[in-house]
């Protein structure tokens, strides 16, 4: 395998929806809105934290206390990011083994970059040294850019990589720079979805991840 590999980080990497959750929920209950069921929050999020509270507050960005409630999220969740947070089953192993291969790898994601950055750090160390999240001046994902930024960071050209992630947001995001996608069905979308989105290539676990990477240069 002599691609590059990018991942996402929610609901690929690490599992992060309860921390989510619990903050979006402080953030409604601070302006006395009600509150969002697990499965609700773990549809809405993927797009960014504004997307993630425009679809939690009622009326959404007509909702005159939209930025208040977004500011008491993001507040609530950098006290709270790592809470209940941790990677999948045999994540730690699949990146020690990509590592082994010296298959450079990044991590680029719509969260915040701050909590990228931090949870980044924490769990992955020197195993992914590149890690890329929501800031001003550059479009967040599915526009290319903060892809093609982590590509340059690890030295490698955007044809070389492989993006791999749980969401439509991945789908569309692989599509706009025209890379492979590896959509994986443990994390925050179903398989089923993933399928009606059009998605080729797909994990169910770390092993099967692995051996699709290994294989779909040969594929693609």
């Amino acid at each position: 395998m002599k691609k590059a590999v990018i991942f996402d980080m929610d609901g690929t990497l690490l599992n992060t929806l309860e921390d989510l959750y619990l903050s979006t929920n402080a953030a409604l209950a601070r302006y006395g809105y009600p509150e969002r069921t697990l499965e609700e929050v773990r549809q809405f999020v993927g797009n960014g934290a504004y997307n993630l509270m425009c679809r939690a507050v009622p009326g959404g960005e007509e909702d005159p206390r939209l930025g208040d409630c977004l500011n008491a999220f993001e507040e609530h969740y950098g006290r709270h990011l790592n809470d209940h947070t941790g990677p999948y089953e045999g994540i730690p192993e699949l990146l020690e083994k990509l590592r082994q291969k010296e298959i450079p790898m990044a991590i680029v994601s719509n969260k915040p970059d701050f909590a990228v950055r931090e949870l980044g750090r924490k769990y992955f160390g020197l195993l992914i040294p590149v890690a890329i999240g929501e800031s001003r001046g550059i479009r967040r994902k599915p526009a290319p850019d903060t892809v093609e930024q982590a590509a340059r960071e690890l030295g490698v050209q955007l044809k070389d990589c492989i993006y791999v992630g749980d969401s439509e947001v991945d789908l569309e995001t692989a599509k706009n720079c025209g890379i492979p996608c590896i959509s994986v069905t443990w994390g925050f979308r179903s398989k089923e979805l993933l399928q009606s989105l059009g998605a080729e290539h797909m994990a169910a676990d770390t092993e099967e991840l692995l051996r699709v990477l290994e294989e779909l240069p040969d594929r693609a």
